[in-house]
């Protein structure tokens, strides 16, 4: 007659099983985050009419466009 698992055990993996897909899920999110960051950065960079007027009126967006082209980067 097998041995049967305590049901301690069965728990710990289904709990271990059910962290690994949660954090695939939560590490996809925060790609998908890196990847519109780092897309917007590149869009206010090197749109032409959009918001480089936008951008040269005000020399701290220029700074917030390349926050956003870093966070983009490190995140994605």
């Amino acid at each position: 007659m097998p041995e049967e698992l305590p049901r301690w055990s069965t728990m710990e993996g289904d709990c271990l099983s059910c962290m690994k897909y949660l954090m695939f899920v939560f590490n996809f999110f925060i790609f998908l985050g890196g990847a519109c960051l780092l897309a917007i950065g590149i869009w206010v960079m090197v749109d032409p009419t959009g918001f480089r007027e936008i951008v040269a009126a005000n020399p701290l967006l220029l700074t917030g466009a390349y926050i956003l082209l870093a966070m983009g980067g490190l995140l994605f």
